[in-house]
């Protein structure tokens, strides 16, 4: 258990300290800041790319009986890489807040403390909220009670890391003064595509799926399933439909600007806050 644990706890801080190197080295002008937030997203971008095919993996190969079929990567990705990952980007979002706040000047982020934990964790409360359920959740539904039964569903859950190197891709191309290329443009609808894709309608569609495979019509497949697993998917959905609102409001005003008659190419869809 030790030996796939340090898997992805090697790998991702790994990856992180070493982009946190080499960037500098190419971008010389960027602050601790910048080279923070592009190692953050580039190592997001890695992980949310290895999820995903785990996750095409996984249904392609039980989609035949959604229910018994089993593949090893539903849960031994889990353990070798999810885990990990979601421990590791806690912190890295934490470096990300405290490199952003004391480039700024602030008194209080001259060095790490109790306090500069503390405001990262009511600044994106959210988000750190959201690790931890996937940890305490997502791990023990993976590995202990779901009685060897729906891996199909557990990859349609990696499918989610789909729209995270999109989000990343803008964020970068921001970093890199690229907002007003036609490849942020692209870039800002795959964002909300994807988003409501594989975050907000694939939920809809494994109760669709599941509904199928016992023969009762989707608005039954709630009440057949445990309260468990009700609950579970309305605290995975619920930021996720939260979020959505917020890039589509954002896009709107983006687009009301940018065909405004004093208007200049403003950044298209990016996501504020971090993608999981």
């Amino acid at each position: 258990m030790l030996q796939v644990l340090a898997c992805g706890a090697v790998v991702f801080p790994g990856l992180f300290f070493a982009f946190r190197r080499i960037l500098p080295c190419v971008f010389r002008h960027w602050s601790d800041a910048d080279v923070v937030l592009v190692s953050e997203r580039l190592v997001s971008s890695i992980h949310a790319i290895m999820a995903t095919t785990a996750g095409v993996i996984v249904v392609s190969s039980c989609r035949g009986n959604v229910i018994s079929e089993r593949h090893w990567l539903a849960t031994y990705f889990v353990i070798w890489y999810g885990v990990p990952y979601m421990t590791y980007d806690i912190f890295a979002m934490y470096l990300s807040h405290f490199y952003r706040f004391r480039v700024k000047g602030h008194e209080d982020y001259k060095q790490h403390s109790l306090r500069t934990v503390n405001s990262f964790v009511r600044r994106e409360f959210l988000l750190v909220l959201h690790h931890i359920a996937l940890l305490t959740i997502l791990l023990p539904v993976t590995l202990f009670f779901r009685r060897e039964q729906g891996d199909f569903f557990i990859g349609c859950l990696f499918l989610t890391e789909l729209s995270t190197p999109f989000v990343s891709l803008g964020k970068i191309l921001i970093q890199l003064s690229l907002q007003e290329c036609f490849l942020h443009k692209i870039n800002g609808a795959m964002v909300l595509l994807t988003f409501f894709m594989c975050r907000i309608a694939l939920f809809p569609y494994m109760y669709w799926v599941y509904g199928r495979h016992y023969g009762i019509p989707l608005y039954s497949v709630p009440f057949h399933l445990p309260l468990s697993a009700n609950l579970g998917n309305s605290c995975i959905l619920a930021p996720q439909v939260y979020w959505f609102v917020l890039l589509c409001r954002k896009g709107y005003r983006l687009y009301r600007r940018s065909c405004g008659p004093d208007s200049t190419a403003a950044p298209v869809v990016t996501d504020n806050s971090k993608d999981d």
